[in-house]
């Protein structure tokens, strides 16, 4: 294995800006064949890196995204009993032919696949918490066994396997072990520039400066109950940019509040931070 060419494979990609700790953990991951734990607030492109990923890579993303009632079997395959049911009734096909009725998860559909695949497993923590050990033995050894047609499944080609979490319940240790993990911080101001540049080329600039430093000084607020993401300032710029508003003049406050607020008490708590007078949200 040619570990010096393994750890420089994805650096970004046109449309993600990666930072180099960020890109070392994604290559180590491939190097080491491990899954990729991605953890950090929501809104900080937790999601958008195994599309980047995927970009960079010139491969195919198969996402699985999870759900509360989300089980481990779900990904791997399903044995479509109702269908092969109503084909014995009524005489459609050969009933005993049973691989025609598994139809393969979001898993299985990686494993099976003839390329090299990136296999994004996105809010891992939304299911139970015996989801992620249901998950070791398939994920180490990269197959699984249908005891309905006897046969084990072995990935043709290990997927590139990046898992997401909001960090809204504590992982297994069993299952940390086995993965490479990298918590995205939240992008300071300058990084924050470079990820508006990507996106918006030809913004002005006085427009970003003026955003952007609101945008801050509001996700600096104590009283906050969600803060405004990078995706909601993308949206908020987008917003100001077409309207033509100058913040810095505006009169009744920020402009297009819920562009960037989604939350009644964050908004109300805004306008209680202007009518005070603080000093903190700029005003």
């Amino acid at each position: 294995m040619d570990n010096s060419t393994n750890f420089n494979t994805f650096k970004g990609s046109a449309d993600y800006v990666a930072g180099s700790e960020l890109a070392m953990a994604v290559n180590v991951s491939i190097a080491l064949e491990k899954p990729l734990l991605i953890k950090g607030e929501p809104g900080t492109g937790k999601t958008m890196l195994a599309r980047s990923v995927a970009d960079a890579l010139g491969m195919e993303l198969v996402i699985w995204n999870i759900k509360s009632t989300t089980k481990a079997q779900d990904g791997l395959y399903v044995y479509d009993t109702v269908q092969r049911l109503y084909d014995s009734q009524f005489g459609e096909g050969d009933v005993k032919d049973i691989a025609k009725y598994i139809k393969y998860g979001k898993l299985g559909e990686a494993f099976t696949s003839k390329k090299q695949v990136v296999l994004l497993i996105d809010e891992i923590d939304k299911a139970d918490l015996e989801f992620p050990n249901d998950l070791l033995w398939e994920l180490d050894r990269m197959e699984f066994y249908i005891p309905e047609t006897k046969e084990t499944v072995r990935a043709a080609r290990r997927p590139i396997v990046i898992i997401t979490s909001n960090a809204e319940k504590e992982l297994p240790d069993a299952f940390l072990r086995r993965c490479v993990f990298h918590y995205i911080e939240f992008p300071n101001e300058e990084k924050m520039s470079e990820i508006v540049k990507v996106h918006y080329p030809d913004i002005e600039m006085r427009v970003v400066e003026q955003a952007m430093e609101k945008f801050y000084e509001i996700r600096e607020m104590k009283d906050l109950q969600k803060k405004p993401s990078t995706s909601e300032l993308l949206d908020w710029l987008r917003a100001l940019a077409l309207s033509g508003v100058d913040i810095a003049r505006a009169e009744e406050g920020l402009p297009f509040m819920g562009v960037l607020l989604k939350k009644n008490q964050d908004i109300d708590a805004l306008a209680e931070y202007r009518v005070k007078g603080y000093t903190t949200v700029g005003w």
